[in-house]
């Protein structure tokens, strides 16, 4: 079994993945090669992982591949090829994605999914996808893509629609989505035992029923506990919450993101809204200077006081791995192609996140039918900024990147055409070669 990690420089991120793979029986006697193209970042999670692999028992082989160079070796023969990667990273590109618009007076929170930020961000990352595509096609062509990388639905989408390499979408926000709703409005008690239904896209599926173990409907009772929370000057999800007001479920990513993903919250106009619904503008970029900094401190005191015995945690891709392998059925849920509309009112080339099955024949999505037309109607705003950004990367007709920018609710809603196209413009230019070039 091999088991390849492609950005193995997020090292908090390839710690918790591989770590779990560790813990499991049916994984541990695995290959794990790490890859990443920053030699120093890739060290670093050699040596947690191996310090790691050692205090579980010393099971399995660690490689390391550094380098593009190295990069198809680092797949030949994989089982499962992990995704992880950052192209451009927080300096330069995220700065970009951030300061440019900001000069055009347009305001961001993650940028990482949606917005300007996700466009670009996608557009600098398809590419490389591609490139391992075409490695994996040649090396592994039976290996599992399991990407967590974002933004989420256009990566995936991608790599459903124009390679041939099996791949799932995978993010960590759908299994603590309920756990989160009810510990934020004191329903602790409610969590043992409960039952959910929840489909949607990435960052934007929603709780569709939420019961507990006698199979009683929790959303009346969650519906009364809300005034108390928005008017709460020190509770944050409120986007969320105002979600059930407004459309009548809640979502499965956090507000800071959901903030910027409609055309309602972020709004020069009215800056008063900032305030009320506690949104963190320039969320992102102060979290990458915050976790750059407490990852070197965290480093140095590893090596200095051991690491300590990893515990699996909550992440699927282990757990899929480990279905695969042993054939035991485990259900997530996962971002694939909504082929033969497993959400009837959205169209069948979007990335839909939904219920799967897994087994040892591999993931099966399920069948959700319809949702609730507003659900459907919000999730389209964001599916047509998917698409689009696809077929610019696609095409690599620069046309179509101002047609995303420009059906971007929240750009949209924000900048006029012109200053649109003047800004995607300003970006291109600002990320170099870290774009492919249009015409």
């Amino acid at each position: 079994m091999k088991i390849t990690f492609m950005g193995a420089g997020s090292t908090v991120f390839a710690r918790n993945v591989i770590g779990d793979c560790m813990c499991c029986e049916a994984l541990r006697d695995s290959v794990f090669a790490l890859y990443d193209i920053d030699a120093q970042r890739l060290e670093e999670s050699r040596v947690i992982l191996e310090a790691i692999r050692a205090s579980l028992g010393g099971f399995g082989k660690i490689e390391c591949y550094h380098g593009v160079e190295n990069r198809k070796e680092a797949l030949r023969g994989a089982n499962f090829v992990v995704n992880a990667i950052q192209v451009g990273l927080y300096d330069p590109c995220t700065i970009i994605d951030f300061e440019v618009p900001k000069k055009y007076g347009l305001r961001q929170t993650i940028g990482d999914t949606l917005g300007i930020g996700g466009i670009m961000r996608a557009l600098r990352t398809i590419p490389v996808l591609a490139d391992f595509a075409r490695d994996m096609e040649e090396v592994c062509p039976n290996a599992l893509f399991l990407n967590y990388t974002n933004p989420m639905a256009m990566l995936s989408g991608f790599m459903q629609r124009y390679t041939g390499v099996d791949t799932v979408g995978l993010c960590h926000s759908v299994q603590t989505c309920s756990w989160q709703l009810l510990g934020e409005l004191d329903m602790d008690d409610k969590l043992e035992g409960r039952r959910e239904k929840i489909a949607g896209i990435n960052h934007m599926a929603w709780l569709l029923e939420i019961k507990d173990k006698d199979g009683n409907d929790l959303y009346p009772e969650i519906k009364k506990r809300i005034a108390a929370k928005m008017d709460d000057p020190d509770f944050g999800d409120k986007v969320r919450l105002d979600y059930i007001r407004r459309f009548g479920y809640y979502c499965t990513e956090s507000s800071e993101h959901n903030a910027e993903y409609n055309m309602f919250y972020i709004k020069d106009k009215y800056p008063e809204l900032i305030e009320k619904y506690s949104i963190p503008l320039d969320e992102y970029p102060r979290r990458c200077i915050r976790q750059i900094g407490q990852w070197k401190k965290e480093y140095e005191k590893l090596l200095s006081e051991g690491v300590k015995e990893h515990h699996r945690s909550n992440e699927y891709a282990s757990r899929i791995m480990e279905s695969i392998v042993t054939g035991n059925t485990y259900q997530i849920g996962g971002n694939v192609l909504n082929t033969g509309h497993l959400i009837t009112n959205l169209p069948e080339e979007a990335c839909v996140e939904v219920p799967c099955l897994i087994n040892g024949a591999g993931i099966h999505p399920c069948h959700v039918g319809p949702l609730p037309l507003q659900c459907a109607a919000m999730n389209m705003t964001n599916i047509n900024v998917q698409l689009l950004t696809i077929e610019a990367a696609v095409t690599k007709k620069r046309e179509h990147i101002y047609h995303a920018a420009m059906m971007d609710p929240h750009t949209g809603s924000e900048l006029d055409i012109d200053t649109i196209v003047k800004m995607v413009d300003d970006l291109i230019e600002a990320h170099g070669d870290y774009l492919p070039k249009y015409n």
